[in-house]
């Protein structure tokens, strides 16, 4: 089934009524995949995690906080995996990886896509976007999916593929979706991260075994070139990934022998920052109080402990300090600008509960107290 374009379902109907929210209590089980806390075009923020069996959003109230909408429920059977992705049209993407069982007890796998077009609507059906296998061993081992907004709102889905390659799905200019594209690899995990940048081309990054593989587009929307393989051992499921320049990216991951994070940029040696991450991939944000150009860290030890630190854009070789939250998450820790332009830290604590910190007026960028929603 072809699913339409956020673009093209906007021209067919203002919004879709998709699946409506519950308005129980529900508390989350875990987060999703990508960067779960978004800005919308009104200047209000929304978190989202997951259950069991369906998606959990947060809304604010009004822009710059610090009220929020208890949890809405929108109810998604199959989901082994989510992540969001979000576009320069503020529309929210959700990707996730489907797994239900036949009469005979065999798993169907299949990518399945939805949008929130505005701040606090409703989300889309979600519809197939299927799988690149025919044989159903082969497709009952495709992987979690990863995405990316193009800068003209084309959306990229990528995937591992049963054999270790990636797998690439996107939009076309009418916002029809092409057919699954190989863009090759050889034993790649799943944890891809990618990235836009300021002139619309999408660049990933991928992990295999003691190597780290990267495709970038040559124009915007075109063609995806790969990059020579760099011998770099990453914890998969760790990436994440950052513009930090000008056609420039940093990646953040956890490096598995010594299990500190590391920043790389390609064409350049990693530089340690330390911590001690537990696997899942670090938040990562650019801001620039006061006319500063930083970036703002945050991670989750081993003790599910909620670390947050600052440093100057591209500059992490002069140290990273790592300062305790006082807070432990279920999951990785998200950040963002709210809609007044200070740097908000999220986490879903252990209660299940959203937990959120926003900066103070302090020079140094420090997090004032901790509210739940």
């Amino acid at each position: 089934m072809r699913t339409r374009s956020g673009r093209a379902a906007a021209r067919g109907r203002a919004e879709a009524p998709g699946e409506h929210a519950s308005t129980g209590r529900h508390t989350a089980g875990r987060t999703v995949g990508g960067r779960w806390l978004v800005l919308g075009k009104d200047g209000r923020l929304t978190a989202y995690a997951r259950t069991g069996d369906g998606l959990l959003r947060w809304t604010e109230l009004r822009p710059g906080g610090p009220q929020w909408s208890a949890p809405e429920f929108f109810p998604v059977d199959g989901l082994t995996h989510l992540t969001v992705v979000q576009g320069a049209d503020a529309y929210v993407h959700f990707l996730g990886r489907r797994e239900v069982r036949r009469a005979d007890g065999s798993p169907a796998v299949d990518i399945v896509h939805a949008i929130q077009y505005q701040t606090g609507r409703p989300v889309t059906e979600w519809r197939s976007l299927g799988n690149a296998h025919q044989d159903r061993e082969r497709a009952a081992r495709f992987g979690a999916p990863a995405g990316a907004v193009s800068g003209s709102g084309r959306v990229h889905v990528f995937a591992r593929n049963a054999g270790g390659g990636v797998m690439l799905r996107r939009e076309d200019a009418s916002g029809k979706w092409e057919g699954w594209q190989d863009l090759k690899g050889s034993q790649v995990k799943d944890g891809m991260a990618a990235v836009v940048h300021d002139s619309g081309r999408v660049e990933l990054l991928a992990v295999g075994e003691g190597v780290v593989m990267r495709w970038q587009q040559e124009s915007p929307d075109g063609a995806f070139r790969r990059e020579p393989n760099v011998s770099l051992r990453v914890a998969p499921g760790t990436v994440a990934a950052l513009p930090t320049g000008p056609e420039r990216a940093t990646y953040y991951w956890a490096e598995p022998d010594r299990g500190g994070l590391v920043a790389h940029r390609p064409g350049r040696s990693a530089i340690p920052l330390g911590g001690a991450p537990d696997g899942e991939p670090v938040g990562a944000l650019r801001a620039d109080p006061a006319g500063y150009d930083c970036t703002v860290l945050a991670h989750r030890d081993q003790d599910w402990q909620v670390l947050f630190a600052v440093c100057g854009t591209e500059n992490e070789q002069a140290g990273v300090r790592w300062s305790p939250t006082g807070e432990r998450a279920l999951g990785a820790p998200a950040l963002a600008l709210d809609g007044r332009g200070r740097v908000v830290l999220a986490l879903i604590g252990p209660d299940g509960r959203l937990r959120v910190a926003r900066q103070t007026e302090a020079a140094d960028l420090s997090l004032g107290p901790w509210t739940r929603a």
